[in-house]
């Protein structure tokens, strides 16, 4: 990882916590999100049926910490109350993608903003050229997150990527919204 600096396990905004996952997690995150139909609409991996999947999921967050400089956190409000997952994805040294998803009780409250707002900022300390996010064409509260987080819209990928709880069958449109970042 030559020239990237490892993200710190935790993250702390002014209401959020954001944690390296445990496996320890896998029963609140499957209740919270993953199981729920509604969160995993337009997520580009299927909807958690057991909670084996999720810990499935965890241990992947584990081997993405293992392997790059960062990975997968869970969000949590100050008390303790987890209500979210955000994290990097890493392609290369240079460049990775994030994301996020919230329990439905914590949607319209600005959490998604906050949180990516902080993920900007991590990507930056570490040094990476290139932060980008995808969201499907239909998904307009994402798109404005983005966009209130300082993310361009480069354009749209023509049946980029498939959304497996939207039951289409099909690869999908995507927005692409990239930040790039000069210190690199």
């Amino acid at each position: 990882m030559t020239g990237l600096k490892t993200a710190p396990a935790r993250i702390e905004t002014d209401r959020l916590v954001l944690r390296r996952p445990r496996l320890d997690d896998a029963a609140e995150v499957f209740a919270r999100y993953a199981s729920d139909p509604e969160v995993s609409r337009y997520m580009a991996w299927p909807l958690h049926r057991t909670p084996d999947t999720t810990r499935l999921f965890l241990e992947f967050s584990e081997s993405e910490w293992a392997k790059w400089p960062a990975g997968p956190y869970v969000v949590e409000l100050r008390d303790g109350t987890l209500i979210g997952g955000a994290g990097f994805a890493f392609e290369t040294r240079y460049r990775a993608s994030t994301g996020y998803v919230f329990a439905r009780d914590a949607w319209g409250k600005g959490y998604a903003t906050e949180t990516v707002n902080a993920m900007v900022k991590v990507a930056e300390t570490m040094g990476l050229a290139r932060l980008y996010a995808l969201c499907h064409v239909d998904h307009k509260p994402s798109s404005h997150v983005l966009e209130k987080c300082g993310f361009e819209r480069e354009g749209i990928l023509r049946r980029y990527l498939e959304f497996p709880n939207l039951g289409d069958g099909g690869p999908a449109d995507v927005h692409c919204y990239s930040k790039t970042f000069a210190a690199f």
